[in-house]
């Protein structure tokens, strides 16, 4: 049974970390506070105790011995204008009274909070007042008037008893001024001790809390992180049946409940990875018999290509020439139907061979490769520039251009490329307009966009993805020459140089085919066997 003195530790160890430690920087700056409070108080008593005896005592004691010469000046001037006689010996008297007077303005000010000094001031005031009144003045009117040996009898041993008096009042003065100096410097001494003790006092205090911040993470956090590394190292090892239990810190105490939902986790994965092991294996078995005929596929297919390319050709090739000598050397012997039908032969034969050709010149695209190097599309619309004036149907104005940029590709085929589409445009130009292709370059985020448009007949929309499938024709095939493959060879072009290609919307008569290309070395060579669309496969 829990009694209630075990509840305030029971409830203590229920304390997060962050409160504990929160708690502790509390405590610590609480106390730093309250002694920060008192330095503050101290540092101001200090400060003014400094200035009583920097700007206040020091001044004092200096005013007050220059009190003294004052006064020690007005006698002397006095006496020596009494026994000559001469005017000229008044002067240390008169500076010294304007001296004195400057003197009792500069001091009272500075004892307006020590009225025990500026009483003894005071009286020094008034026993100088005095010696004046009864000595000083009137043995200088006497002099004045009777002459010095009439004024020397009043300065008799008197008088001289009368001014040690004074003097004797500013020495108490000094005596003031020097006990109230010392009696700053004794409060100065104490506040300046005082703050030492505070200054060690606040650094007990961080030690204290350092060492208890140490002792409070060494007990909630390393040992326990410690311990649970220890276990979930254990667990990595295999052991993925041992419990993993939390200590310390309610936070890590967590962590360790969560680790351990995580480790009955992967135990449940891991049974049933084990159990698919054998699927993936079977599937991997699998895969490699594909891989096997995949390869030999691909053998089969470059013996085609070959096939194809010579014996395929071969023999097509004798039937063309066949056909060709009987229509040469028979044409109008035989009856019309009999040179129709040669005709016949003649075109299907011819367009075999260039169904065969533009067959392994697609299929060719993305194997026999030579690699990207710069290719300035300026010197390819050249070359492009020069097969179209060739015609002598097409004149200069027939092709123009933009500036094009240098990119990384195969020189080739992009001339097959740029051909094909400048091609394709010339070829469904219209009858009753000259025929005018124009290529331009614009460059959008990392890609060069690429126009080939033309005034010719246009594309309708409808038809906008269809014209690059292979052998698509929209027109009959005798409406238009061709097999239907120039435009998928574009596509694969483009493809291979990592570009896209579309049918872009024209605002005036004719069609504009865009393509992309990338920028720069960012150019590289595309699986285009891997990224070919369905519709081109089923084609």
């Amino acid at each position: 049974m829990t009694t209630k003195s075990n509840l305030p530790l029971r409830s203590l160890r229920l304390w997060s970390l962050r409160a504990r430690v929160t708690a502790l920087c509390t405590a610590a700056a609480v106390l730093l506070g309250l002694l920060a409070i008192s330095a503050t108080m101290l540092a101001a008593r200090n400060r003014e105790n400094l200035d009583v005896v920097l700007n206040k005592t020091g001044v004092l004691r200096i005013s007050g011995e220059r009190l003294g010469v004052a006064l020690v000046n007005q006698e002397t001037g006095v006496r020596g204008f009494v026994l000559s006689g001469n005017a000229a010996e008044l002067a240390p008297y008169t500076a010294g009274r304007e001296e004195e007077e400057n003197l009792y303005a500069a001091m009272i000010p500075l004892l307006e909070h020590d009225p025990q000094v500026l009483v003894q001031l005071r009286r020094v005031r008034a026993s100088a007042n005095e010696w004046r009144s009864v000595v000083a003045d009137p043995a200088i009117a006497k002099a004045r008037a009777e002459g010095p040996e009439a004024a020397q009898a009043l300065l008799a041993d008197e008088s001289k008893k009368r001014f040690d008096q004074t003097r004797a009042e500013v020495t108490k003065l000094q005596t003031e001024i020097t006990a109230l100096r010392d009696k700053a410097v004794a409060a100065l001494r104490s506040s300046s001790d005082g703050l030492v003790v505070l200054l060690i006092g606040a650094g007990f205090i961080i030690v204290l809390a350092g060492a208890g911040l140490v002792v409070l993470l060494n007990r909630m956090v390393t040992r326990p992180v410690l311990n649970l590394a220890a276990q979930v190292r254990h667990v990595a090892d295999g052991a993925y049946g041992t419990r993993i239990v939390g200590q310390g810190s309610p936070e890590l105490s967590r962590l360790a409940d969560d680790i351990d939902t995580m480790r009955r986790q992967i135990a449940s994965d891991l049974a049933e990875v084990s159990e698919a092991r054998h699927a993936v294996e079977a599937i991997n078995g699998q895969l490699q018999a594909q891989a096997s005929e995949l390869t030999r596929s691909n053998r089969d297919l470059e013996q085609f290509a070959y096939v194809a390319s010579h014996d395929l050709q071969e023999p097509l090739r004798k039937v063309a020439s066949f056909c060709q000598l009987l229509q040469r050397r028979y044409a109008g012997q035989l009856d019309e139907r009999a040179d129709q039908y040669i005709g016949f032969a003649v075109d299907g034969a011819q367009r075999m061979q260039r169904l065969i050709n533009d067959l392994l010149a697609f299929s060719r695209i993305g194997r026999n490769t030579s690699g990207f190097t710069p290719v300035a599309l300026n010197e390819v619309m050249r070359a492009v520039a020069e097969q179209v004036t060739n015609d002598t149907q097409y004149d200069q104005t027939t092709l123009t251009w933009d500036d094009l940029p240098s990119i990384q590709g195969e020189e080739a085929l992009l001339g097959t490329l740029l051909a094909n589409l400048v091609g394709n445009s010339l070829k469904f130009a219209r009858v009753d307009v000259p025929a005018k292709v124009h290529v331009s370059a614009l460059r959008v985020g990392d890609e060069w966009e690429i126009t080939v448009s033309d005034n010719g007949i246009g594309i309708e929309s409808e038809f906008a993805e269809k014209i690059f499938i292979i052998f698509q024709r929209l027109h009959a095939k005798d409406a238009y020459p061709g097999t239907g493959m120039g435009l998928a060879i574009a596509k694969k072009i483009v493809e291979y140089h990592g570009g896209r290609i579309w049918v872009a919307e024209q605002q005036t008569d004719g069609a504009a085919i865009t393509f992309t290309l990338p920028v720069g070395d960012e150019a590289a060579p595309v699986d285009v066997e891997a990224s070919r669309p369905d519709e081109e496969t089923s084609a």
